[in-house]
C-alpha cells in the first residue's frame, strides 16, 4: 500500500512528505535528489550538531534575540536529538551539497516539528518555531557544519579511539616486559641479523604506537577554535556582537570540551587544514599499525615451514579445504582497516586542498572519511589487542634453535679479528654447513675458549652489554 503523505513547503513550493515523518520540505528534496548509495551521515555528527543548535538558542536567548518560550523548545529538543532519541529521522546521505545544507536543514525541521507537535500544531506548519528564522538564527551551514565535524572528531577521538590505543600501548607494554630475557636472531633486510631479546623487538611495536598516539592527541589542539559566529563567510553577518563567544561557552559546557572562538574564522570556513591534519595522523596510525601487524605475521608464519618464533591463538578454522590450518586472520583483518584509512586520508587530503574562495565544499565527506576512520580503529585495536596480542606466546624451542645457528654472531668477533676475518668465518661456516665455533677454530682464527667468552647472544644486546665485553677483553 501506498504511504500516506503530507504536503510540505519551502522556498521552492510544495512537496510530498511521509505523513509520520518529523524532517520537512528540503530535506525530502535531497532523499529525491541524491539517493546516492547507503552511506548515511554518522549519527555523532547529527548528535554534536544538534549540540550546536542547544548551544546556539541559549546564546540567542541571553543576548535577546530570541525569546525564551522559543528557546525553552530548541533546548530541548536538541537535547533529545543530541542524545539519540530521535536517530531515525536523519536519513540523508554523505553524498549531497558540499556544504552540508541538507543536513542543517533536516535537523532545524526535525525541531521544527517536533515543537509543532508538542503545541499541538499540524508539522510542516512552523509553528511555533521555524526552521531558518529560530532553530537557525545566528547562524548558517558554513559555520555550524564544521563545527559539528570538529565537535564529533574531537569526541570521537578523545573518547573512542584514544582509550583504546592506549589499551594497546600497554598490552605491548606487558609483552616487552615478560620477553626481555628471550634473546633471538633479528633481521634486516629480512636477513639473519646481530642479536636482542624478544622484548626490544615488542618494545618498538609499543613505541610507535604510543608515538602515534602522541601525535593523535596533539593534532586535536587544532580542532578546539571554531567558526560559530562567521555565519555565511566568516564575517558574521545576522549574528548579534559577541554571539561566538557566548555560544562556544555554552558548547564547551554540553559537550564537555574547551573549544575557542576561532580568532580568524575566514581560514577555518574557507579550508579545513586542521582536520586534514588529524586525517592525516590517523593514516601515520594505520601505517604504524600495519608495519606492526605484518612483523607478526611473519614471525609467526609456519608453523613447520616459516619462522615460526611467535605463536599466535588459534581463534577460526583457516581453510575450508586444509585441515587444521590456522590463519593470522586478526592481523588480515588490521591489515585491511589500515589499508582503508590510508586511502580515506587520500580523499580526504584532496578534499581539504579543494576548496574555493570562502567554503570548501567538500564537507561531508571529510567528515564522512574521519570518522569511518576513528571507528574502524577502534574497531581494530580492540579486536586485535583482545583476540591476538594479548594470546600471543613466544616459541622458546624455535627461537634457540635460530639464535644458535645465526651466522650473525660472527659480529661480536669484529672488534676482536677484524672484518676481513669474521667475514670468512661466516662464509666458512655457511658453505660447510658447520657452527661458527668450528670455522672460527678451523681457520686458526681465534681458539675455542676466546670464541665462547666473545660470541655469547646475551651479552650482545645493547651499548652496555658491549662495554662489559671490552673489560673483560
Amino acid at each position: 500500500m501506498p504511504k500516506a503523505m503530507r504536503i510540505e513547503k519551502d522556498s521552492m513550493g510544495p512537496i510530498e512528505v511521509p505523513e509520520k515523518a518529523l524532517w520537512g520540505a528540503q530535506t525530502q528534496r535531497a532523499l529525491k535528489n541524491f539517493s546516492i548509495s547507503q552511506d548515511r551521515i554518522p549519527l555523532v555528527l547529527i548528535h554534536s550538531l544538534a549540540k550546536i543548535k542547544q548551544a546556539s538558542a541559549i546564546a540567542n536567548q541571553k543576548l535577546g534575540v530570541l525569546e525564551e518560550s522559543k528557546s525553552s523548545l530548541i533546548r530541548k529538543y536538541s537535547a533529545e536529538i543530541a542524545a539519540g532519541i530521535h536517530d531515525n529521522q536523519f536519513p540523508l546521505m554523505v553524498w549531497q551539497t558540499g556544504s552540508g545544507t541538507q543536513t542543517n536543514m533536516n535537523l532545524n525541521e526535525v525541531i521544527s516539528n517536533l515543537s509543532s507537535q508538542a503545541k499541538g500544531q499540524p508539522l510542516g506548519s512552523h509553528k511555533p518555531i521555524h526552521p531558518n528564522d529560530d532553530v537557525n538564527k545566528s547562524q548558517s551551514t558554513n559555520d555550524t557544519f564544521p563545527a559539528a565535524i570538529h565537535v564529533a572528531t574531537i569526541q570521537e577521538i578523545t573518547n573512542k579511539l584514544l582509550p583504546e590505543i592506549k589499551l594497546l600501548i600497554n598490552s605491548f607494554s606487558r609483552k616487552s616486559a615478560a620477553w626481555d630475557g628471550i634473546f633471538k636472531t633479528g633481521r634486516t633486510h629480512l636477513q639473519d641479523a646481530v642479536p636482542l631479546t624478544l622484548g626490544q623487538e615488542a618494545s618498538a611495536w609499543k613505541e610507535q604506537i604510543a608515538v602515534a598516539y602522541n601525535r593523535i592527541e596533539a593534532s586535536l589542539l587544532e580542532l578546539y577554535p571554531l567558526p560559530l559566529g562567521g555565519t555565511a563567510v566568516g564575517t558574521g553577518l545576522n549574528s548579534p556582537k559577541d554571539f561566538d563567544k557566548f555560544v562556544v561557552k555554552e558548547l564547551s559546557k554540553l559537550a564537555g570540551f574547551p573549544f575557542t572562538p576561532a580568532t580568524n574564522k575566514f581560514a577555518i570556513m574557507s579550508s579545513h587544514d586542521g582536520l586534514v591534519n588529524s586525517m592525516s595522523q590517523l593514516r601515520l596510525l594505520a601505517g604504524t599499525l600495519l608495519k606492526i601487524v605484518n612483523d607478526l605475521r611473519l614471525l609467526s608464519c609456519g608453523p613447520r615451514a616459516g619462522l615460526a618464533e611467535l605463536e599466535l591463538p588459534s581463534n577460526e578454522p583457516g581453510s575450508s579445504i586444509m585441515p587444521g590450518k590456522v590463519n593470522p586472520t586478526q592481523c588480515e583483518a588490521m591489515a585491511m582497516v589500515c589499508m582503508q584509512v590510508i586511502g580515506l586520508d587520500v580523499a580526504v587530503a584532496m578534499a581539504g586542498s579543494g576548496g574555493h574562495l570562502q567554503m570548501n565544499a567538500y564537507k561531508p565527506l571529510i567528515a564522512f572519511n574521519i570518522l569511518h576512520s576513528v571507528e574502524l580503529l577502534s574497531d581494530a585495536c580492540r579486536s586485535c589487542r583482545i583476540a591476538m596480542v594479548e594470546g600471543i606466546k613466544p616459541n622458546l624451542t624455535k627461537i634457540k634453535k635460530d639464535l644458535e645457528q645465526s651466522l650473525m654472531l660472527v659480529t661480536a668477533l669484529t672488534p676482536e679479528i677484524g672484518y676481513e676475518k669474521a667475514s670468512k668465518i661466516a662464509q666458512l661456516a655457511h658453505k660447510k654447513q658447520i657452527s661458527l665455533r668450528q670455522a672460527s677454530i678451523e681457520l686458526d682464527y681465534i681458539n675455542g675458549d676466546d670464541f665462547d667468552r666473545i660470541v655469547d647472544p646475551t651479552l650482545m644486546g645493547g651499548p652496555k652489554a658491549q662495554a662489559e665485553i671490552d673489560i673483560k677483553n
